[in-house]
């Protein structure tokens, strides 16, 4: 039987105390997370983990596709003790509970093989067709972060919240929301302020502030000298790229440009194409932009203000990462549209 609790604050307590009794007893659980994983999804497997650890006493594999590229996360990853393994390296058979947080079966940006049983989906984005096979389900796309639905189960189920979670979650909220700026409710901020007297301010400190080496500011100069600019359209191309994340990280710093409203990113990463969104207006909804912009191409998603996408294998769409580009800048222009003229560069050449 499936048993799925409607997204409401007041069914946190509820929800956590099924899926707690439900998997006591169960042994080897696994925790999914998607590949290359951000502060919010390592910080919301962090704390299921702990959860499931403190209720029932067993110990849940925290897993994912990929690998931690972004020094920011690097950083919270080393100084927080934040265990895990490669899915390819594990034996998916010997698991009798599997967990996803922050993606869901289906969404094409996680390794987990689409045919395999899910039992637990936590997210905070759109709900997927597949999900609603899953035995439990808890998706609020209405959330800012995933580590907020983790703090109220913690909160629910009064589970003491030590220093380094407490850490993890408040940067993953904060992160997320770009300090409550963006995509956020009232169970953001809420959970934002609880957690802020609880961290470790060196710790966050040196997260939000790490020494990265010259080949990252590289991809800044590459960013930069290749953006274009239709209007209030903004559109990047890093080409190739050695860890998937810069692309959504230099589009958060190109929507600081005076007059753009909407960032599009595109990177190739092992013969993946990365993309990422961000708008300055939440009606324009950047997840069902993101979607109009690459049906057909690859999957994608996201929430008013932020949204990714991927392109795999890259080798299917025709033509160079210049051609692509332009496609896709033509598609982005059409969903709004506009007509597809000729650019201004955002750096004279």
């Amino acid at each position: 039987m499936k048993h799925a609790i409607s997204c409401n604050l007041n069914h946190s307590e509820e929800f956590s105390t099924g899926i707690i009794e439900w998997l006591r007893g169960k042994g080897s659980i696994l925790i999914v997370t998607h590949d290359h994983p951000d502060p919010d999804a390592l910080a919301a497997a962090f704390a299921l983990q702990h959860l499931i650890l403190v209720k029932t006493g067993q110990k849940a594999i925290i897993a994912f596709g990929g690998g931690v590229g972004r020094r920011e996360n690097m950083v919270m990853v080393k100084e927080l003790e934040i265990k895990s393994q490669s899915i390819d390296t594990l034996d998916l058979d010997t698991f009798n509970a599997v967990c996803m947080v922050d993606t869901q079966p289906g969404t094409g940006n996680n390794s987990y093989p689409e045919k395999r049983r899910v039992d637990l989906v936590i997210d905070h984005h759109q709900v997927k067709e597949q999900t609603h096979a899953c035995r439990w389900v808890d998706v609020r796309p209405e959330y800012g972060a995933s580590a907020s639905i983790l703090f109220e189960y913690l909160q629910a189920q009064e589970v003491k919240i030590a220093t380094k979670l407490a850490t993890i979650l408040f940067y993953a909220i904060k992160s997320e929301t770009e300090d409550l700026g963006r995509d956020w409710t009232r169970s953001d901020r809420d959970a934002y302020l609880k957690l802020m007297p609880l961290c470790n301010n060196r710790i966050l400190h040196d997260i939000a502030r790490p020494k990265s080496s010259r080949a990252y500011f590289k991809y800044f100069e590459t960013g930069l000298k290749n953006a274009k600019i239709y209007g209030s359209v903004l559109i990047f191309n890093l080409y190739l790229i050695d860890h998937p994340e810069i692309v959504a990280e230099i589009a958060d710093f190109l929507m600081r440009v005076e007059g753009i409203e909407i960032v599009l990113g595109l990177g190739c990463y092992r013969n993946e194409g990365v993309l990422s969104m961000r708008t300055s207006h939440q009606e324009t909804h950047a997840g069902v932009l993101m979607q109009k912009v690459i049906k057909g191409l690859g999957t994608g998603g996201g929430h008013s203000m932020t949204a990714g996408g991927q392109i795999r294998p890259l080798e299917a769409v025709r033509g160079s990462l210049g051609a692509l580009e332009y496609e896709l800048a033509g598609r982005l222009l059409a969903a709004l549209g506009r007509e597809h003229s000729e650019p201004e560069m955002l750096v004279a050449r």
